[in-house]
């Protein structure tokens, strides 16, 4: 029998940007100072972290697994938001393309930007690149669309909360499930100081 398939993925710690509530997706903020430094005992496998090639997922990486190489991958990143990018809901909420994109976000995309549709293609690919055990750290855009295609129970995008350094392990029963488009037997939210390896 198949031994099972799971995957660990992190929302990088918030910016400046995302402080303000600010739809920050291609824009390469850093993340805001931590005051006092995180240090969880997270070893990801093989001593590898994946994840976006934005320099805020780059830094939690570095951050949250000091010891772990960091393989970047351009097909994690958040949503480009195209023209709403840098801006808040109170400057675009009256904006017609901005409620055709929050009423219908696979089917419309920001001026210049992409739609869940294109960004979903990207990081679904990427996740099943990754392997067994593998470690991603990405944004909330990509782990709401790995959390809205796998989880067990289906629910809407916009339902999920994906607060900043959060963590989520996904587990299917083997690889093979994964990449068919399975939705996973298991999905968790885990905490960020666990002990042990992931």
């Amino acid at each position: 029998m198949a031994s099972t398939h799971h995957l660990y993925l992190i929302r990088h710690l918030p910016t400046a940007g995302n402080l303000e509530r600010k739809y920050i997706g291609w824009t390469d903020d850093p993340i805001v100072p931590v005051e006092e430094p995180v240090r969880p005992s997270l070893v990801p496998a093989a001593g590898i972290v994946y994840g976006s090639d934005l320099v805020r997922a780059r830094q939690t990486g570095a951050l949250l697994m000091p010891d772990a190489n960091y393989v970047a991958d351009a097909r994690l990143r958040e949503c480009h938001f195209g023209k709403f990018e840098g801006k808040t809901y109170a400057e675009l909420e009256k904006d017609k393309d901005y409620r055709n994109w929050i009423d219908d976000p696979y089917s419309f995309r920001p001026r210049g930007g992409e739609s869940l549709a294109d960004v979903e293609k990207r990081v679904l690919e990427a996740l099943v690149s990754l392997p067994n055990g593998a470690v991603a750290v990405t944004h909330g855009g990509p782990i709401r669309i790995a959390l809205t295609r796998y989880s067990p129970v289906p629910r809407d995008f916009w339902s999920w909360q994906i607060p900043h350094g959060s963590v989520w392990r996904l587990e299917w029963s083997n690889h093979n499930e994964m990449k068919e488009g399975g939705r996973c037997t298991s999905l968790s939210e885990v905490p960020i100081t666990g002990k042990g390896t992931m």
